[in-house]
């Protein structure tokens, strides 16, 4: 049995007994989620693993049923002191997932946030309200998941499961709508969107899937296994925002004008910045090589230059060419 299971039936049995003043056997082996092992000898066990990692589990005898709960105290945490610089990083985590309302992650950070504000003073809630005066976030542009909440729940059960799924996937490129057999490794969130990580049956390689275009998922019964060896975060890691390919040396040049600028943000985790004498900057790249990089070149205009390699400078080249020619 995958140990995600274990935890995932645990976590639910905690959350009940987190409710509640104590549960029967029978009335635990219920709150059991379906598509998991729903017997007593199952639960018994889950339990003993609460108690063995920590969790003060009671059993109470009454007119010959054993209930099982949580110790007095436990269930109710009292409210933390939260210092300035703590409130400050909460205020600012419920607005930096803005872009995820609609999911799991943002309704229960939400729900976590909302029971902090219940507990704080009221000079702590004016502490709060302060630092909205203070602080602005701009998020950008990002797609909203609000209608897709369903579609993320499934996602998060296939993988949680290790379950493969069958999609129907709308290509953007291509422009047509086919249907897919996935094995779901991890939701992907970058540049205000939200993507899946999945090996696709069909094209027998890993590939990245907007979640937003996935039009309907279906869990199946049939386990898969993640391949020895693969890490999802070497997957992504040559793509500059989303677009995956071949790794390339670039090495670009920038302008005094947009040096101070450029230098001062992480653009990709290879980058490395030279300033020179005159103003200018220096900045070398191992990245994909995807129109997503000529883009991203072109997006400062004529205050850079591609120095290497030739092949990206024909492409810029020849990008600036259609654009100014659509202007004309």
């Amino acid at each position: 049995m995958p140990r995600n299971d274990q935890i995932t039936r645990q976590w639910h049995l905690l959350r009940r007994l987190e409710n509640t003043h104590g549960l029967t056997l029978p009335e635990l082996v219920e709150a059991v989620p379906e598509d998991y092992p729903k017997n007593a000898r199952t639960v018994r066990r889950d339990l003993e693993a609460l108690e063995a990692v920590g969790f003060p589990l009671v059993t109470e005898h009454h007119h010959g049923q054993t209930r099982w709960r949580l110790i007095e105290g436990f269930r109710n945490i009292p409210a933390l002191g939260f210092s300035a610089t703590e409130l400050m990083a909460l205020t600012f985590s419920r607005k930096l997932l803005q872009p995820l309302e609609g999911t799991e992650i943002q309704a229960a950070l939400n729900s976590a946030l909302n029971k902090v504000a219940s507990a704080l003073p009221p000079q702590g809630h004016n502490y709060v309200r302060a630092l909205d005066n203070l602080f602005s976030i701009g998020l950008g542009p990002h797609k909203n998941y609000q209608q897709y909440t369903k579609t993320v729940d499934l996602i998060t059960q296939a993988i949680d499961k290790t379950r493969t799924a069958q999609i129907r996937y709308f290509s953007a490129s291509r422009n047509t709508t086919s249907r897919r057999e996935i094995d779901p490794y991890r939701l992907w969130y970058a540049s205000g969107g939200l993507y899946l990580i999945a090996y696709d049956h069909l094209r027998k390689d890993v590939r990245m899937f907007a979640v937003e275009r996935i039009r309907s998922i279906t869990l199946t019964d049939h386990p898969y296994q993640m391949p020895l060896g693969f890490d999802v975060e070497d997957y992504v890691q040559d793509a500059l925002m989303i677009m995956r390919g071949r790794r390339i040396d670039v090495e670009l040049l920038f302008s005094r004008k947009v040096a101070a600028w450029v230098k001062d943000k992480l653009w990709h985790s290879s980058q490395e910045t030279f300033p020179m004498k005159d103003g200018r900057l220096r900045m070398t790249l191992k990245v994909a090589d995807t129109d997503e990089l000529v883009g991203w070149i072109l997006s400062f205009g004529s205050k850079v230059r591609v120095v290497f390699p030739d092949s990206l400078r024909v492409k810029a080249r020849e990008e600036a060419k259609k654009v100014f020619g659509s202007y004309r």
